[in-house]
């Protein structure tokens, strides 16, 4: 388990010890040589508080003045999200930000990738088997008697159906698991679970894959990564690969009560966005 951050907004504060050796040696090698590292962020409930509508999240006001701070002091920042890239950019407002000039944003799990050098995005064709589910779901939720409150949100290359408004959202949650997990294998996809939502996106890709291709891509030589939530376990696991290989790395959860998992992985917990903005402008702070 990690250890929480304190609430102080000096970014001169010293910065957080990691409770385990793995996370205080990827610290160490951060601070020693910034330039040749690269941090990695989840949006929501990392950069972007957890809302009832994603389509009103946004970036924690503090989140890209402090990324504007640190990014130029290391190898690359990506945001590494769910979301559709451009969806991400447009509510984290990283567009036309000086100091972001070499931010990426992985958006659907690294299948889409928007540079901030460009403004663009690059992306495969998308899978047919998300038009397909993308059809059928109303009608499936229907005739499976999905719970009041669930609804779906519309993600481009993948479709969500959401349990956070509902009567009871762990237990609709947990009762549309099966019946969505079976809908996508019909269609050649999968589920990926995450805080009262259920996703059906295209298999063989997913936030440890981008991490891991971007570090590579970079040649980095260090690597932090922050995430709160299941589909961030992938980016977890990817780092442990990367230590086992000679990369140190340092695993920050972005804490919340809903998602136990990543805190017990973690080097360092932080208290949610604000901490996560506290971390990152404490490091830009001791960095040359």
């Amino acid at each position: 388990m990690g250890t929480h951050t304190t609430d102080s907004t000096d970014p001169m504060d010293p910065l957080p010890t990691p409770t385990t050796p793995a996370g205080r040696e990827g610290l160490a090698a951060l601070l020693a040589r910034p330039r040749t590292a690269v941090i990695g962020l989840d949006f929501d409930g990392t950069l972007a508080p957890i809302v009832a509508d994603p389509e009103q999240a946004r970036a924690h006001p503090e989140a890209v003045p402090a990324l504007a701070l640190l990014a130029p002091k290391v190898a690359s920042v990506a945001v590494v999200t769910g979301r559709p890239a451009g969806v991400a950019v447009r509510h984290g407002g990283f567009a036309g930000v000086p100091g972001l000039e070499h931010l990426v944003v992985l958006g659907h799990y690294g299948a889409e990738r928007w540079e901030a050098a460009s403004g663009e995005v690059s992306a495969p064709p998308p899978h047919p088997g998300v038009a397909a589910v993308r059809a059928e779901l109303p009608g499936f939720l229907d005739r499976i008697g999905a719970w009041h409150g669930t609804w779906i949100e519309e993600k481009g290359r993948a479709v969500a159906v959401h349990t956070r408004r509902a009567d009871d959202p762990q237990a609709a949650f947990e009762a549309l698991r099966e019946p969505l997990a079976e809908l996508a294998t019909r269609h050649g996809l999968i589920v990926e679970p995450g805080r009262m939502v259920l996703e059906l996106r295209p298999p063989g890709m997913d936030k440890g894959v981008a991490l891991l291709e971007h570090v590579r891509r970079i040649g980095a030589e260090s690597v932090v990564y922050a995430g709160d939530d299941l589909g961030d376990l992938p980016a977890f696991a990817a780092v442990d690969k990367l230590r086992s290989d000679g990369v140190p790395g340092l695993l920050v959860c972005s804490g919340s009560s809903e998602v136990t998992e990543l805190a017990e992985r973690a080097d360092l917990v932080v208290d949610g966005p604000q901490g996560v903005v506290r971390l990152l402008r404490t490091l830009a702070a001791h960095l040359d």
